[in-house]
């Protein structure tokens, strides 16, 4: 059972949305297709969750941006060969 963050109802759900992020050099936003998300049937709110933000935001700091068309997948972001096994920066 998952509890929506927003309203606390258990009426939430696992599902898949498109979202629309910034790249870590901020010139330009991507398309990322079937993102996981949580969707909630009683306040109507869609969202990702804390750890597949986590997940997109250091794949996308890892990996060749310049590289990705407008629009991408969720699963083929995620498939992109990192320039570095992983994020040097993160002490947690």
């Amino acid at each position: 059972m998952i509890k929506c963050d927003w309203c606390f109802s258990p009426q939430a759900e696992q599902g898949k949305n498109t979202v629309y992020w910034e790249l870590p050099d901020g010139s330009r936003a991507i398309e990322i297709i079937n993102s996981p998300c949580v969707i909630c049937r009683k306040c109507g709110m869609t969202y990702q969750e804390e750890n597949i933000i986590e997940q997109i935001e250091e794949q996308l700091l890892l990996i060749n941006t310049s590289l990705l068309e407008k629009s991408i997948t969720f699963s083929e972001l995620m498939k992109q060969p990192r320039l570095l096994k992983r994020n040097y920066f993160k002490f947690d």
